[in-house]
């Protein structure tokens, strides 16, 4: 078995350590204490951030971390481009951490330039300049509702430079300090079976349907398309995790019924046959 509630401890542990650093930093403005006194937390971050990163390691060894590709239905209707696809690298993300290993980013468009560019300016937009917001997440298969939040506020798109360095530098480490939840943001958590869990990540604040303890069936809208969290514009974000809890989880290899694993930038269209199964 993982050493899940080492890894889940060693990984809140370096967050603390983290934010107590920079609590000191503010401090040392106010108060005077030995200079030496910063470098604790530092140590102590480096320390339980190797441990995390060697607990799962280890947990990914005793556990043979799963290659073959899951086949699930679509989480989406229409006209749809794939970004950050684990068809072209993994982790697609560029890190294992919170499951990601094998995540994708998909953004709708309807008809070509439908979406608004990225650019200089406006330093942001609202979100329903986008096609995304507002859209529809279907139940990828037949289910049970783990984990449902939907509180968290949908903020402005993050689509100029200027508004990605702040992304980055500002609000993507407060959100790593907040832990899984503060980055995925409002999400629906799905449990398909056979230690295999679908995670909906950037659901739009108050849309979702479906609470924990829910049953699904396929092609069941759960929620919509939102911009919450760590994201930069209205977006769906989907994965398939080895468990319920993205801190711990180890991604999972997917593929989406009639589309498979659309690469980057790649149009695909999604419908009700994706979410059917064949006999």
């Amino acid at each position: 078995m993982k050493s899940t509630p080492l890894r889940k401890f060693l990984q809140t542990a370096a967050r603390i350590c983290l934010l107590v650093f920079l609590a000191m930093i503010v401090a040392g403005f106010f108060v005077d204490y030995p200079y030496w006194w910063g470098w604790v937390p530092v140590g102590l971050w480096v320390l339980f951030g190797l441990g995390g990163w060697a607990a799962r390691a280890g947990g990914r060894r005793e556990t043979s971390a799963r290659t073959e590709a899951v086949e699930v239905g679509a989480p989406v209707d229409g006209r749809w481009k794939a970004m950050n696809s684990p068809a072209d690298k993994v982790p697609s993300h560029g890190t294992r951490t919170y499951g990601q290993a094998y995540a994708i980013d998909i953004v709708a468009e309807p008809a070509p330039g439908s979406r608004p560019a990225f650019g200089w300016w406006p330093l942001a937009r609202r979100n329903d300049d986008f096609p995304a917001f507002g859209a529809p997440l279907l139940a990828v298969a037949d289910a049970t509702v783990v984990a449902a939040e939907d509180g968290q506020r949908d903020h402005l798109s993050r689509t100029s430079w200027f508004a990605l360095v702040y992304l980055f530098v500002v609000e993507g480490l407060a959100r790593t300090l907040g832990g899984a939840r503060r980055v995925v943001g409002n999400h629906v958590i799905l449990d398909l079976g056979d230690d295999t869990y679908a995670l909906y990540a950037h659901v739009r604040h108050g849309s979702l349907t479906v609470g924990p303890g829910d049953r699904v069936t396929a092609g069941q809208t759960l929620g919509q398309c939102g911009n919450s969290g760590n994201s930069t514009e209205p977006h769906v974000h989907f994965q398939l995790m080895d468990t319920a809890d993205p801190d711990t989880a180890d991604g999972v290899p997917f593929t989406w019924r009639g589309i498979g694993v659309p690469r980057n930038e790649e149009i695909f269209v999604a419908g009700e046959t994706d979410r059917t199964p064949t006999s």
